[in-house]
């Protein structure tokens, strides 16, 4: 209650009333659950005269959310020595090291100076980034990914400054846009996709997929995309120099108008206000505009699932989508780009044109399939890659050979990890089959591994069921169902609920 010196005063009735506020009942992009009014509450400060870094960038982020279209012009003063330290110790301590060699222990060992150092040269402009450490890792299907390891250094500098971009960022990008971005992850993207094909008019899927995207980025489409919100001179010549600080591979340096450094840290960021300009804003107004059926688009980084209530609505815009890359310097992969029948009719429309099961497509390590639930309706199955997990067997194969010779509670622990891990991110309904084979195969390699320690090793099966029954976790879902888990986080979601015509489910506008 409030008394009448406090309802005569005109600020603490607005302090007041703002908690309670009238809610937008449709917003632009997907929902995020209403806040009890305590969203702007500052936590306490870890010391008297020094902000919390996310709360200095408070500011900036309604700002941002309020003024849409304006630039800003000064953001280089967040990145400051707190800021810094906060994106040191937020780097993975056992990465690979650079150019310069430095590891995050070395750095440790002095870190108050270096940082202060570190500040000092971004702000007076004498900052000058290394060029990054060129490594190929093995892909699933047999190539090879391009990785730039960054100095140490430069990747404390792109973290700080790609939290200060996200402040403004994240209140821009659309909401069917998941990969790299806070709060997000890919278990979420394929929540939505699964809650598109379940609950919306979908019968068709693009499957999109764009041919080596991190390494054909326009740099100057880039900057003149950053340029639209980012004022900041200081910070923009920050991000040329990473674009031109170049690769060292095989004892050369080259560098390139094309390319953002795929696994540097400031990449992800890039890739996405790359994605944002040339397909998600373009993307969204086909929805509006063009499309005459209904129409679901997730996107996690460079790859593309959208969904279409109609056939003609798919192949238009796949066509132009083509030719709005070719704008862009970007270009679909011809061999994995699909069009497919896919949805909760699919099966029974293509059964009466006399045509065969409806395809799979691929998604972020699992394959969709369309399926039928013990209780007659549709159901989406979703299965983990086959040779997404054949690869990671032929990794754990390769190691075990490797640590053979420990000792059997130490293979144990490691396993145990190995198994722990894969679940977490695989143990989804429908996929318990592939958990248990997974588990199995493990088991396997590790008797054969036992077996090989000797001659007279006699391992048998009934020992190594009891090593797994004592080391390995037994399979289980861990994740729940996919709908449960976007009406959980996103409560007022209702599809075709409102006017006017709210499609929210998978960033829907």
């Amino acid at each position: 209650m409030m008394n009448e010196d406090e309802k005569s005063d005109p600020a603490i009735v607005a302090m007041k009333l703002a908690n309670k506020a009238e809610r937008s009942a449709a917003e632009r992009v997907e929902p995020r659950a209403g806040t009890e009014g305590n969203a702007d509450a500052r936590n306490t400060f870890r010391a008297q005269n020094r902000e919390d870094v996310s709360q200095s960038l408070d500011r900036v982020r309604e700002a941002a959310k309020q003024r849409k279209k304006e630039k800003f012009t000064t953001l280089l003063h967040h990145v400051n020595v707190d800021a810094l330290r906060d994106a040191f110790y937020a780097l993975t301590r056992k990465a690979a090291a650079g150019v310069d060699g430095v590891t995050w222990k070395d750095y440790e060992a002095d870190l108050e100076l270096r940082l202060e150092v570190l500040h000092a040269k971004v702000h007076r402009g004498a900052y000058r980034p290394l060029p990054a450490r060129r490594v190929h890792i093995p892909k699933a299907d047999g190539g090879t990914r391009p990785l730039a390891v960054a100095a140490l250094e430069d990747k404390i500098v792109q973290s700080a400054v790609a939290t200060v971009l996200n402040a403004v960022y994240e209140e821009d990008f659309l909401g069917f846009s998941y990969g790299f971005r806070p709060g997000r992850g890919p278990h979420d993207a394929l929540d939505a996709l699964a809650t598109a094909i379940e609950a919306r008019k979908v019968s068709f899927i693009v499957d999109a997929d764009i041919r080596a995207f991190f390494d054909t980025v326009d740099q100057d489409w880039l900057i003149r995309f950053v340029e639209h919100r980012i004022g900041d001179r200081r910070i923009v010549r920050l991000i040329q120099k990473w674009l031109k600080a170049g690769v060292l591979e095989n004892g050369s340096v080259t560098a390139s108008g094309r390319g953002t450094g795929q696994g540097a840290t400031i990449s992800p960021l890039l890739a996405n206000v790359y994605l944002h300009c040339v397909f998600d804003l373009w993307a969204d107004r086909w929805r509006r505009r063009e499309a005459h059926g209904d129409m679901s688009i997730v996107r996690y980084a460079d790859d593309l699932i959208v969904g279409f209530e109609r056939e003609a609505d798919a192949r238009r815009f796949l066509n132009e989508m083509r030719l709005r890359f070719e704008e862009f310097g970007l270009s679909l992969h011809p061999e994995k780009t699909r069009l497919i029948e896919f949805g909760r009719f699919a099966a029974k429309n293509r059964k009466r044109r006399g045509l065969g099961r409806p395809e799979t497509f691929n998604f972020l390590g699992f394959t969709h399939i369309c399926a039928r639930a013990r209780q007659g309706g549709f159901l989406l199955k979703r299965k983990s890659r086959g040779e997404r997990v054949r690869a990671k067997l032929r990794q754990v194969k390769e190691e075990l050979e490797r640590r053979m010779h420990l000792a059997i509670p130490k293979q144990g622990e490691w396993l145990c990890r190995v198994v722990s891990g894969f679940f977490q991110y695989h143990a989804v309904p429908t996929n318990g089959g592939a958990l248990s084979m997974f588990r199995y195969h493990v088991l396997d390699i590790w008797r054969r591994a036992l077996r090989r320690r000797s001659q007279k090793d006699r391992t048998t099966w009934l020992r190594a069921t009891k090593l797994g029954d004592d080391y390995l976790p037994k399979p289980h879902i861990l994740h729940p169902w996919p709908r449960q888990r976007f009406l959980a986080k996103h409560p007022r979601w209702e599809p075709y609920a409102g006017k006017p015509h709210v499609r929210i489910c998978a960033g829907g506008a």
